[in-house]
């Protein structure tokens, strides 16, 4: 058995293990080509990774930007797109922190990009940041996890198999473990890794481990954080048709725009 990665590295530090795993996910993509196609101006995408919603995008005709904290992500992204004949511009940066030349009629972090703004003030900052980069006028849309029973009662210290797919080279299988902690005063989930790769035998070929951590937040919370970084409105949705939060099984879609003036 070897080991590709170091206990304690970020899952995202990896591109293409990462889109191995992920590049397929199809669940939120109508969505987010619905909303660049309607984008009134340009589109960035924050936390864009490989490219799995901004290369289909791009693709639908929508001017696009990405940007991402972690450059093996976005070098994953470029060659992706080159292979199409497209060539992004693409921003290695803090979510909470970055500044960029252009202004944009829609801003979107999709698959629980947000939730890596660990703190009130990250948050913040983070909101802040879409804000001053949209134009009068101009929406941001993320999408988080809901804080249910489901969250706040995971089994805790023990890995739990989250996602099993083949790698597409190798033909092995691949097996993602969460093994994962609750601070349920902070609102943060904990998490340990391991992506194994087994062979059609069972037997464990390497095995990749990582951590990272999950901020959780309440919908009344994320209506002051919204007021709080400046948003004129917003509607916050409990799936991808854009129906209200009704039960504690539900997503939280936000939508917060701002003002034309």
């Amino acid at each position: 058995m070897s080991s590709s990665t170091q206990q304690g590295r970020s899952p995202f530090e990896d591109g293409e293990l990462y889109d191995v795993l992920f590049g397929d996910f199809r669940f939120d993509l109508d969505f987010y080509l619905e909303l660049a196609r309607e984008a009134r101006g340009p589109v960035l995408e924050i936390a864009c990774g490989t490219g799995r919603v901004l290369i289909p995008c791009l693709q639908a005709g929508a001017d696009i930007d990405g940007l991402d904290l972690f450059p093996a992500m976005l070098e994953v992204c470029r060659r992706k797109a080159a292979a199409l004949g497209l060539a992004p511009q693409l921003h290695a940066a803090d979510m909470r922190s970055f500044s960029l030349p252009r202004r944009y009629g829609l801003i979107t972090i999709p698959f629980n990009g947000f939730v890596h703004s660990l703190t009130a003030e990250d948050q913040l900052n983070t909101l802040r940041a879409c804000h001053q980069h949209l134009l009068p006028g101009g929406k941001l849309v993320f999408n988080i996890f809901y804080p249910g029973p489901e969250v706040l009662n995971t089994v805790q210290g023990t890995p739990v198999l989250e996602h099993e797919t083949r790698h597409p080279q190798t033909g092995r299988l691949l097996r993602l473990y969460d093994t994962r902690r609750l601070d349920r005063i902070n609102q943060i989930q904990y998490s340990e890794c391991e992506i194994q790769e087994v062979d059609d035998r069972g037997q464990l070929l390497a095995s990749h481990k990582s951590t990272t951590e999950m901020r959780w937040t309440f919908k009344p919370e994320m209506e002051l954080l919204l007021r709080a970084a400046g948003f004129a409105r917003w509607e916050i949705y409990g799936d991808f048709n854009r129906r209200p939060i009704e039960k504690e099984t539900d997503l939280m879609i936000v939508a917060a725009w701002r003002s034309a003036l």
